[in-house]
């Protein structure tokens, strides 16, 4: 048997995409159709995450995702994903109390940069993330650098993300203003962007972005399928 993954959620359009691809990515490694893990999800109101964000209260992030993890735990999850950066800020505090062990998602991402060979990654994301440590804690061990936008860029895209893309309002400046925004990553040097909030790939990929892109949302659902499939085929 796959292991049992329990999605700790936070907004729904991230969410939704982390678990739509488990699904559809599932029969193609367990040679089975409509054969995925199984999945359960839970989240609080993004209410109440917002409102610990917005007063900087890292504990009580902290909380809401241990809360999710219990509740995930009681109902067998093996192991635990937060399809959602910016509450990696918390992710300390709560691998440490969790029920249930934890795949990171930056973790995720910075494996996959090393892999690929990448060394100068851009950061898009909420003003919360890219103002924090989440990322750079796990790019300095693989001596990959990570550059943030200016202060008028963080601002802009964290009004398309907490006003537009979180409500699964998506427009055509949207993917304007990202495009420019990773053609100034691609001038200082960077030689891929981290879409580091779990709905910037609902309007950007590698179709339409001036580089290489590291979708944190498929990443962490396929290093949880990995994660899932493989503990059946090794029994560990």
């Amino acid at each position: 048997m796959t292991q049992h993954i329990g999605i700790v959620a936070c907004s729904a359009e991230g969410a939704a995409l982390c678990y739509r691809t488990i699904c559809a990515e599932g029969p193609a490694l367990l040679k089975q159709a409509h054969a995925h893990p199984e999945i359960t999800m839970h989240t609080p109101s993004l209410a109440r995450y917002v409102h610990a964000l917005e007063r900087n209260d890292i504990a009580a992030v902290a909380e809401l995702m241990l809360d999710s993890a219990r509740k995930l735990a009681a109902a067998g999850a093996d192991f635990l994903i937060s399809p959602d950066n910016t509450i990696h800020q918390a992710f300390a505090a709560v691998e440490a109390a969790s029920p249930r062990p934890w795949l990171h998602i930056a973790q995720v991402v910075a494996d996959e940069a090393a892999a690929r060979g990448f060394r100068c990654l851009g950061l898009t994301g909420t003003r919360w993330l890219v103002d924090s440590m989440v990322y750079p804690r796990r790019l300095a061990p693989r001596n990959i650098q990570c550059i943030g936008p200016d202060t008028r860029e963080r601002d802009e895209m964290n009004r398309i993300i907490m006003d537009e893309l979180v409500a699964g309002d998506l427009r055509p400046e949207q993917v304007v203003f990202f495009r420019s925004l990773i053609e100034g990553f691609q001038r200082e040097g960077c030689d891929a962007v981290i879409l580091g909030c779990t709905e910037i790939p609902l309007i950007i990929d590698d179709t339409n972005s001036p580089l290489p892109t590291l979708d944190s949302t498929r990443l962490l659902a396929r290093a949880a399928l990995r994660r899932a499939i493989g503990h059946a085929r090794t029994g560990s």
